[in-house]
């Protein structure tokens, strides 16, 4: 009787996970710290389980596309469709080579980072654009244009980020909008779309890797891969009506909640 109720708890909340991860993933990221653990509750080994988890994902994040599409930059369109490809499959390779525990003990330390980064990056961004608009005032300029970053650059600030997000994912979107914001990216709309896009492209290179390697659980990926659209949609619609203060601060606060509770698993010796 226990062991039936046990594994309908754990049935209950892989399908609130799952949920929770869409709507995450399209307001702030950091979805799969939600779903990963959930899938790990069904008794998956951690490689099957993040792969299960990355395909589960993947349909809330074209949700989430096309719900934000209006919000993206034409004109890094190339460079951010790049990166996610060769970076997403790289990432998936790696992870089917990699040890069951390896890539779990990296978990705290990149999330804590890319949150620091991306908490950082509000500051900066701000002074650059009283910069800009002290320039535009002086120069008598009714508006300033959305500069683009320099390309090489960025391709080389993504690309790791996009194999991050084809090995594990949780978090990155963390890093894309902290390299977009720190190469003059402002605007937290586009910021959220364009990490949306990075991530989608991304997942989908990996996807395919861990398909053809036979690494999913279907059982469990179709029924999370359900509750993450529905709430990958619902999460981008009402992205674009959260203040953008609010929205960095969810990201933030998710950011370091999420690391906490990791390096606190860490430390107990239990991965989850």
């Amino acid at each position: 009787m226990f062991s039936l109720f046990a594994a309908y708890a754990h049935s209950t909340w892989l399908v609130t996970a799952s949920f929770i991860a869409g709507v995450m993933n399209a307001m702030a990221g950091g979805g799969s710290f939600v779903s990963f653990p959930a899938m790990l509750a069904m008794g998956v080994a951690p490689i099957q389980a993040n792969a299960t988890n990355t395909v589960a994902l993947w349909p809330g994040q074209l949700a989430s596309v096309a719900k934000l599409r209006d919000d993206l930059r034409k004109d890094l369109l190339p460079v951010v469709i790049l990166t996610s490809i060769l970076g997403g499959v790289g990432g998936a390779l790696i992870l089917l080579r990699t040890r069951q525990t390896t890539f779990l003990h990296l978990v705290p330390w990149l999330l804590l980072v890319a949150t620091l980064l991306f908490g950082l990056s509000g500051p900066v961004s701000n002074h650059l654009r009283q910069r800009a608009l002290a320039r535009a005032i002086a120069e008598d300029r009714e508006h300033i244009p959305n500069a683009t970053p320099a390309m090489l650059p960025l391709f080389l600030i993504l690309l790791p980020v996009c194999v991050y997000i084809g090995y594990f994912g949780a978090g990155a979107g963390f890093l894309i909008m902290s390299a977009l914001a720190l190469f003059g990216v402002e605007e937290m709309h586009q910021l959220n779309s364009l990490k949306v896009l990075a991530a989608c492209l991304s997942n989908l290179c990996a996807v395919v890797t861990f398909i053809a390697s036979g690494a999913i659980i279907w059982r469990y990926c179709l029924v999370s891969m359900i509750f993450c659209g529905v709430g990958g949609y619902l999460g981008a619609h009402y992205a674009r009506r959260i203040n953008p203060r609010v929205l960095r601060l969810i990201v933030v606060a998710t950011g370091c909640a999420v690391a906490g509770y990791f390096f606190w698993k860490n430390a107990q010796g239990d991965p989850l």
